[in-house]
């Protein structure tokens, strides 16, 4: 039941820190520079935007809600939270705290919002109040030998903990209780006041209030004030043992204390005792941060190495959930047939399968021990298969998760791209190093044959989805056809003037869409051999220009073309990517651009931007080729030719951005991509958007609540069709009686069957009167079975989402009844066994009774 949503805002470099609001309806972003963003996360909309000018590195908001603090350099910042009323702006500062010699690491809050503690890379910890307090004096706490990396106070206490960077933890006690804390006397107030208006008025703009803490305060100021004492010094690490702590979280009510290690290990600890309850390894990598749920039964865990997410229960010792993306960049993927999985292959040779209405990856297959380099499922659905730079080509089951079948050839070679023919029996894969093509039998697991013909590496195979022909693309700068039941002969070779990067077949397979490496996308009637159309693309691919480039954007992109195509479910445009931050959607038959979708906007990323930044420019050349830290003799190092993922021996790398493959779902409903992001669905917008079809004066929603009174169903559909808003059709359908959905649905035209059906599909996602629109959905297709038949290409997508949407209640219900049916039988099995016992038990008492009559006798 786990789902997973995707915000549609994004900042402009990586985000480093969340802030969350107390009642959850806020969330502060900021990102590597300091830009932040405040988030509403009930609108799902960008409320503010501000820029703290430097990296922040923690953001915390006070349990009352009403403040929040972030720390940055050496100092923490408070600030008015934005509240329930307008405000012109919603960032407004407090107080600055000044007291930390380095930057300072994170922030805790008291339960009351009184105080917060503030931990830096000096190795202390200061505490300092919220408002000013009496005989609070702001003060270091030390005691360490590294940097601080989290701080926590005790439930409804000033009691503090602290925990450092070489797994030390320090537990502080206080003399005074939260009540014990006396408000500063209104003469003293008034006074300090007065200063910092003289002082503003040579400000500009007003300033929040400086509040300075000392480091050794005197005996006299320290005298009638809160103090602090070490009860006590613990060390996570054994002798001898040398593991960074590197993340903690500390839940109040419980007592528990989580820390996280940079070998992947983690501890819980009951405070203050220090009992360790136990600990586990999760991952290989450093474990990034941790949060605990207000319960505290659930633990979250996250490895920013290897992409991991984990929720932990630590009572059962078992995973809510576990979740991990590819290591390395994903490189190719593709949909199942009823568009429901989406299954990827990744360079640290993963394969991958998602769910595309839940968004999370339910099995991971490990088998190949190199790159994936291609992915693609079979017309049944229930079949995956792979190829590899390790020279196999595997099949997996999705029935039992297994690898059952694995190709290879007879002189090992590496597979750069694979294809599977309708029937889901013939496999073929091409070669890199070989310039071959094989086939293998999906039944038998036998290689049936290798075609040799290309005189360059295989870059691309397809297979027409309706005959048994296979087109293979290749660098010697031709599309080669292969006819199967003429013994593999070469029916047609298509000669191109640059090398054949890609290729695909129209759904229909009535033509063929080829991409080169002069940027130009080709399309061919293969029947006769003629080419059709061409789009010359490489103006659309907008390239960006690395930041070690020699060369400007506009000069290397005309070397760049279209790496990855595929046709839309219905065959009328083409989608389009390659080595850009750009999609392009172009229509076949008007061969023009339709559309273009930026797949990112995250700066973190290389290539990026069309210009370099002029400030990062000097009179030697850009910044970016210095190493900060490399420090190497001869200054500058170049990065190697054809180095896709940035230099790994680099301080600082950066991914290049890239759509790596594009794929269209087979319900039309939306396309998937790869890219340096990961991977990115588009689906077609179900919000509000008022699209009327065939809109007329009389159409109005009265007009069609009148219509439905007088209980003229069908007129009342097709006019709610007419204004299209699908609130008003759910109403329309669902108050048609169940008995009269046979002579509405005979009654309905052509046209507006085909939207019902797509009304009816869309409406299985969200709807739980499954039984209602199952008879529907029944009715329209079996007496418009003829009809629709007729026009299955142009209604297959439509037919596939109703197929989808059914599929998956089916699932979801077919378990909740085998659960219902075990739950019945286990109770009547248990009901039955009591009876038993209950009868032995009876004759048992009767014996006993007899026996004691017989006694009573004698």
């Amino acid at each position: 039941s786990n789902k997973c949503e995707t915000f549609p805002l994004a900042t402009r470099l990586n985000i480093v820190c969340v802030g969350l609001s107390p009642d959850g309806s806020l969330a502060i972003l900021i990102d590597e520079e300091g830009a932040a963003l405040l988030v509403s996360l009930i609108g799902k909309c960008v409320i503010h935007h501000f820029y703290f000018h430097k990296p922040v590195h923690s953001v915390s908001f006070s349990p009352d809600g009403k403040k929040f603090v972030i720390t940055k350099d050496n100092v923490a910042l408070m600030y008015h939270a934005p509240g329930r009323k307008r405000e012109f702006n919603a960032f407004v500062l407090d107080k600055t705290y000044y007291g930390p010699y380095d930057e300072t690491t994170c922030i805790d809050w008291t339960d009351d919002s009184k105080c917060f503690a503030v931990g830096s890379k000096d190795m202390s910890t200061w505490v300092f109040g919220a408002e000013r307090w009496a005989n609070l004096i702001y003060y270091s706490l030390g005691g360490h030998k590294d940097i601080i990396v989290a701080c926590f106070f005790e439930e409804n206490s000033l009691d503090l903990y602290t925990i450092s960077q070489d797994a030390a933890l320090c537990v502080w006690q206080c003399d005074t209780e939260l009540d014990g804390l006396k408000p500063m006397p209104p003469k003293d107030a008034a006074r300090e006041k007065n200063a910092e208006k003289n002082d503003e008025e040579f400000l500009e703009e007003p300033k929040g209030e400086e509040i300075r803490g000392k480091a050794n305060p005197n005996e006299q100021e320290t005298r009638d004030k809160v103090k602090y004492s070490r009860v006590a010094k613990y060390f996570f690490n054994k002798e001898g043992d040398f593991n960074n702590l590197t993340s903690a979280a500390y839940h109040k009510k419980t007592h528990l204390l989580v820390t996280g290690f940079a070998s992947g290990i983690f501890h819980l600890h009951e405070l203050p005792d220090f009992n360790l309850i136990h600990s586990l390894s999760i991952s290989d990598q450093r474990i990034a941060s941790i949060s605990i749920n207000c319960t505290g039964d659930w633990i979250a865990f996250g490895c920013s190495g290897l992409g991991q997410l984990l929720v932990w229960e630590w009572q059962s010792e078992s995973y809510v959930l576990k979740q991990q993306g590819h290591f390395n960049s994903m490189v190719s993927l593709a949909y199942s047939p009823d568009g429901q999985y989406i299954v990827t292959g990744g360079e640290d040779g993963k394969v991958k399968v998602w769910n595309t209405s839940s968004s999370f990856c339910f099995v991971t297959f490990t088998e190949h021990t190199s790159g994936v380099t291609a992915v693609t499922f079979t017309s049944n659905g229930y079949v995956i298969l792979s190829a590899s730079l390790d020279g196999t080509v595997r099949a997996f089951d999705l029935h039992r998760y297994r690898n059952f079948r694995t190709f290879t050839s007879p002189r090992p070679s590496q597979f750069s791209c694979l294809a599977v023919d309708s029937s889901g029996e013939i496999v073929s894969a091409g070669s890199q190093d070989s310039f071959e093509i094989f086939i293998w039998s999906m039944q038998s697991g036998r290689l049936l044959d290798v075609l040799s013909g290309h005189e360059g590496p295989i870059s691309s195979l397809s297979f027409n989805p309706m005959k048994c022909v296979l087109a293979s693309a290749s660098w010697d700068k031709t599309v080669k056809l292969w006819d199967m039941l003429d013994s593999w002969r070469t029916k047609e070779t298509l000669i191109l003037n640059s090398d054949v990067l890609v290729v695909a077949f129209r759904p229909d397979g009535k033509e063929l869409a080829v991409a080169a490496l002069n940027g130009q996308i080709t399309f061919w009637d293969h029947e006769n051999g003629v080419q059709t159309g061409s789009i010359e693309g490489r103006h659309d691919l907008q390239m960006g220009r690395k930041e070690l480039d020699k060369i400007t954007a506009k000069q290397a992109a005309k070397g760049k073309s279209f790496t990855t195509l595929c046709y839309s479910a219905d065959g009328q445009s083409v989608l389009a990517g390659g080595l850009s931050k750009f999609v392009c959607i172009y229509n076949v038959k008007e061969q023009i651009l339709m559309k273009k979708f930026e797949i990112s906007c995250n700066f973190s990323l290389d290539a990026m931007e069309e210009y370099l930044d002029r400030r990062k420019m000097t009179e030697f050349g850009s910044m970016a080729l210095i190493d900060e830290g490399a420090g190497g003799e001869d200054g500058v190092a170049i990065p190697l030719p054809g180095v896709k993922r940035g230099d790994m021996s680099y301080r600082h790398f950066k991914p290049e951005i890239r759509v790596t493959c594009l794929r269209f779902s087979p319900t039309g409903r939306s396309w998937a991509a790869t890219t340096t992001e990961g991977l990115l669905i588009y689906s077609l917008d179900s919000g509000l958007i008022f699209d009327p079809f065939e809109l007329d004066i009389d159409v109005t929603p009265s007009n069609i609540h009148k219509t439905l009174h007088q209980k003229e169903y069908a007129m009342a559909i097709i006019m709610a069709f007419k204004l299209n808003e699908k609130k008003l059709i759910q109403e329309v359908i669902e108050a048609v009686p169940s008995n009269e959905i046979d002579v509405v649905c005979s009654s309905l035209p052509d046209l507006y069957v085909e939207k019902v059906l797509e009304f009816l599909a869309s409406a299985f996602e969200i709807s739980c009167h499954l039984e209602f629109y199952l008879i529907w959905a029944h009715k329209l297709l079996m007496l418009h079975g003829q009809k629709l038949k007729t026009r299955s290409v142009k209604l297959l997508p439509v037919i596939q989402f109703l197929q989808k949407s059914i599929q998956h209640h089916f699932e979801d219900v077919s378990k909740l009844c085998e659960w219902n049916i075990y739950n019945i039988k286990y109770a009547l099995a248990v009901s039955q066994q009591r009876g038993m016992k209950r009868l032995a038990e009876e004759t048992l008492v009767d014996e006993d009774d007899l026996d004691s009559d017989s006694d009573y006798l004698m």
